[in-house]
């Protein structure tokens, strides 16, 4: 088997057998980079001479015996708007130009801690702003099972590297379905976390109340391990919650890899009428109700169950994430760091000309929708309502949790688009996000798995959802299905 198609897990045990080194497995991925990253144009940065040294500290722990984690000497990529000390992290934005962060986001620090090679940083969609990944400064990342297509965002670099086998495992984070959507695009593993889950110190916020860091890899089992290493609290986060940890009383007693065993018997898996049928690509309908059949298969129990309330969900994601991020991207003045104004004949001009020059277009757009719907006169109509209706999906989350014990409906409701079509209809793209931003204002974990294949060979994700703090759940229904399929296993012929 190639090197780059191993899972991180089995890459792991072979670097732990001796059979390869961390060097070896590091120069893999820089060989894979080089040969496909021009077609798919997954990273932003690749900083081979710092992981080479990281690399060569991490063996000689490993040979001491030093490092225990089953993920020690892994090769890992971040996402380009999570911060990693002494590489470059921009938030493909060309208002953070040659940023390089002083200190590792806390998630970085955790996987570099268990022994991980920390590669490179991966494309995105502008400070995470779009559902594509095309809003780049880099440039649009391509899917590399039809380098035509998009490869969902905002985290599409980091699903596209796993599929394209550019990278074994990959950070992503997740304001509205950001790890998810890409992952169902690009036929990879996908999970977003329960709120909490995992520290956000470091992650260049773009929804503070709705962001959260997740893994992205070729399988469930490696999300886990991912998991059991970001898991937990931290001091610098107050909205992280320590009894995510691996091994915490009540959620993990044993971690969350050791604590997958793939058993659904009595499962009660809950189906949404509301996320099938119209707006559904018939093949994606198809495909997720073949999964949630394999799941009966295997001892699940399917019940119909009801979330009326997600047609809000978009709409109400979008005037609290604006809001939030017209607060959170107010730092980005021109004076600190990143890109300043050449041109400026006042601090106001500065602050002004830097911004105009700096952020793209749909920054901007989203910038002065938050600005608006927080404006004096307006608040009460959008904010405080939307801050309602929130409160309604966690809710009527809760009301159908207490009928099932995780829910099954599609990631996205088609397949991945062409490039170009989405930005042209930007309703379209904020629709895609429709099955998965609920999870975010409800604080939710959701994990997307491959399930199939359309008429044109792009893979189909389901996604499974559970109630805060059923992560474990959620990842082993994940698990249980790809036992019983190879959906997962299959590679794209990057041309």
């Amino acid at each position: 088997m190639e090197l780059m198609k191993l899972t991180a897990l089995e890459l792991g045990e072979k670097i732990k057998a001796k059979e390869i080194s961390v060097r070896e497995a590091l120069d893999a991925v820089s060989a894979a980079k080089e040969k496909t990253d021009a077609k798919v144009n997954a990273y932003t940065d690749f900083d081979k001479e710092l992981s080479d040294k990281e690399a060569d500290r991490i063996q000689k722990l490993i040979d001491a015996g030093d490092s225990k984690s089953p993920l020690a000497g892994v090769p890992i990529g971040i996402k380009d708007n999570i911060s990693t000390k002494g590489m470059l992290t921009t938030c493909a934005s060309k208002i953070l130009t040659g940023y390089k962060p002083a200190f590792d986001a806390t998630a970085v620090s955790k996987v570099r801690d268990a022994g991980m090679v920390v590669t490179g940083k991966l494309n995105m969609d502008e400070f995470a702003m779009g559902s594509t990944s095309e809003t780049s400064v880099y440039g649009p990342v391509k899917n590399p099972w039809d380098t035509g297509k998009v490869p969902g965002g905002s985290s599409g670099g980091a699903a596209a590297a796993v599929a394209a086998c550019e990278a074994v495992v990959t950070l992503g984070s997740d304001t509205g379905g950001s790890i998810r959507q890409p992952a169902s695009y690009c036929g990879v593993t996908g999970f977003k976390p329960s709120y909490g889950a995992v520290s956000r110190y470091g992650l260049i916020a773009y929804a503070s109340s709705l962001d959260q860091i997740g893994p992205i890899a070729k399988d469930v089992r490696d999300c886990a391990a991912v998991m059991d290493v970001i898991s937990g609290g931290d001091v610098n986060d107050s909205t992280s919650n320590a009894a995510f940890a691996s091994g915490a009383e009540g959620v993990n007693e044993n971690g969350f890899l050791a604590s997958l065993n793939g058993d659904v018997k009595g499962l009660k898996v809950g189906v949404p009428a509301e996320c099938f049928g119209e707006g559904v690509d018939p093949k994606v309908e198809e495909s997720v109700k073949g999964m949630i059949k394999e799941l009966e298969s295997a001892g699940a129990v399917a019940v119909p169950i009801s979330l009326d309330f997600i047609r809000f969900a978009v709409p109400t994601y979008y005037i609290i994430a604006t809001a939030e991020a017209s607060s959170n991207l107010s730092r980005f003045d021109g004076v600190k760091y990143g890109y300043r104004a050449k041109e400026a004949d006042s601090i106001d001009d500065l602050f002004i000309n830097s911004r105009s020059e700096g952020f793209g277009g749909e920054v901007k757009k989203r910038i002065m929708l938050g600005t608006f719907v927080l404006s004096s006169g307006y608040y009460d109509a959008y904010y405080n309502k939307a801050l309602k209706m929130k409160q309604m999906i966690m809710d009527g989350f809760a009301g159908a949790f207490g009928n099932c014990d995780v829910i099954v409906c599609p990631t996205a409701p088609m397949t991945a688009p062409k490039i170009g079509e989405s930005l042209s209809d930007p309703m379209k793209m904020y629709l895609s996000d429709i099955f998965t931003v609920s999870l975010n204002l409800a604080g939710l974990p959701g994990l997307s798995v491959p399930c199939g294949f359309d008429a044109q060979n792009m893979p189909i994700g389901a996604q499974i959802i559970g109630p805060a703090g059923g992560d474990l759940k959620v990842l082993n229904a994940g698990h249980a299905f790809q036992l019983a399929t190879d959906h997962h296993k299959k590679f794209p012929e990057v041309g």
